[in-house]
């Protein structure tokens, strides 16, 4: 049975990890894995056809823990304990819920001092006890007809005594125990949002704020990366600060280049194959080279850049947009892009508008028939994607679906979402009609 530290407002853990809010759905996964002697049972609930509507879940079955992760930023938003005798908590170091120790309202008065009065929430039978940053369930059997005891304020039932509900008079052994336990950011669980990325989430990393593709006539140059790190400086209750930077990173640039502007990369990958290469013109007369095209994986930013085997200088960048239900998921952050894609006046001809030429913002949230309706033929046919692994031949989330608009490739889930974007050098579109 896990034993673990309760802290309002922020995290729940022990001496060797914690779950923190804010902290990105990688990081949580990452102590699952390192866990997997104690921790069983993990199931990961999200909605296939509306990712970005539905809450992301971690659900730990066997210790009756929810972890819920907005579904956008894919940050930590809520711990939710819902199975209080699966897990030993403890708050400020003393345990108010063990096998011996009840989380009564008693007990929790005890161990976290005076609050607001509760809210009686009379259609559930449910006494919701509120602290900023943590809330806590009480069922409330319907022969105490807890009704009499409350009043009207502003909408809600809440205690006509100063002490709520520990006022009143259980049988013993009857007193309401806590069904659920909450924490979270700020004062209303309804109102809750994902916190920042903590500083104690960073690890030395560099994460991406936002990244500006670069174009010219339609043509891309180049990425410009918003990035957080963390400071030299220490700010408030002694965290070091973050510290905001802008590069700029364009086709061309050499390893040490890209090295200087973004730092080491998480990963160098070579490339063994490339299985799309027969949809180049020529490709049978292709012969196999000697020396491999590499990338630096960048999996806390969403980015892969490539390396010309020979030349060491960038020829492609690839935007991941971590979506679940994707063979890629949970391998990268999600890419915060902004790609500005010139709409032709023929093509608003077509869509009935009667604006000049103008910029159509694509982001890692677009659909791609709204994509689709700006930038292509009615006619164009997309290249099918089927990846699978060595050791597992068979890939559970079906196909996706490759389209060529101009110097880009389209990664497209089934679900109208986009996976990956990929920007390669005009000059070698020939080359490079993988989207690896």
């Amino acid at each position: 049975m896990l034993d673990l530290e309760v802290v309002p407002e922020r995290s729940l853990g022990n001496e060797q990890w914690e779950f923190v809010l804010g902290m990105p759905f990688y990081q949580a996964v990452n102590i699952l894995k390192r866990q997997d002697r104690i921790i069983k049972g993990i199931q990961v609930w999200y909605s296939d056809q509306n990712p970005l509507q539905m809450d992301l879940v971690l659900n730990l079955s066997h210790d009756g823990i929810k972890l819920i992760f907005d579904p956008v930023s894919q940050r930590l938003k809520i711990i939710e304990v819902n199975n209080m005798s699966k897990v030993k908590l403890k708050y400020c170091g003393v345990h108010f819920n063990t096998a011996q120790v009840r989380p009564t309202i008693e007990q929790i008065d005890q161990s976290f001092g005076a609050t607001h009065p509760g809210v009686y929430i009379s259609e559930k039978q449910l006494f919701v006890l509120n602290f900023r940053g943590l809330s806590f369930d009480f069922p409330i059997d319907s022969k105490f007809e807890i009704d009499k005891y409350m009043s009207h304020v502003n909408g809600c039932l809440i205690p006509k005594y100063a002490h709520g509900l520990g006022s009143l008079q259980f049988p013993n052994g009857a007193s309401p125990t806590v069904s659920r336990m909450c924490i979270y950011s700020g004062n209303s669980l309804q109102e809750t949002k994902a916190p920042p990325l903590p500083v104690s989430c960073f690890h030395g990393n560099c994460f991406l704020d936002c990244l500006e593709v670069l174009r010219e006539h339609n043509t891309t140059l180049g990425l410009k990366f918003l990035l957080v790190t963390e400071g030299n400086g220490t700010g408030k209750l002694l965290d070091p600060r973050k510290r905001p930077i802008e590069r700029i990173v364009r086709f061309g640039d050499s390893c040490q280049d890209v090295i200087s502007a973004l730092g080491c990369p998480s990963k160098v990958f070579y490339k063994s194959e490339d299985k799309m290469k027969i949809h180049s013109p020529e490709a049978h007369k292709r012969v196999r080279s000697r020396s491999a095209d590499f990338f630096y994986n960048y999996f806390t930013m969403g980015v892969d850049l490539l390396f010309d085997a020979n030349s060491y200088l960038v020829k492609k960048f690839i935007l991941h947009t971590n979506f679940p239900g994707h063979y890629n998921f949970n391998m990268y952050c999600r890419c915060e892009f902004k790609l500005p894609v010139m709409v032709s006046r023929e093509k608003q001809q077509q869509q009935h508008s009667l604006m000049d030429d103008s910029d159509f913002i694509v982001t890692a949230y677009s659909r791609w028939n709204d994509v689709q309706s700006s930038l292509l033929k009615a006619d164009e046919r997309p290249v099918i994607l089927n990846r699978s692994s060595s050791t597992n031949t068979s890939n559970p989330f079906g196909s996706t679906f490759c389209y060529g608009v101009q110097d880009m490739i389209f990664e497209v889930m089934q679900n109208q979402h986009i996976a990956s974007l990929t920007l390669y050098k005009p000059s070698a579109a020939r080359e490079t009609l993988s989207a690896s």
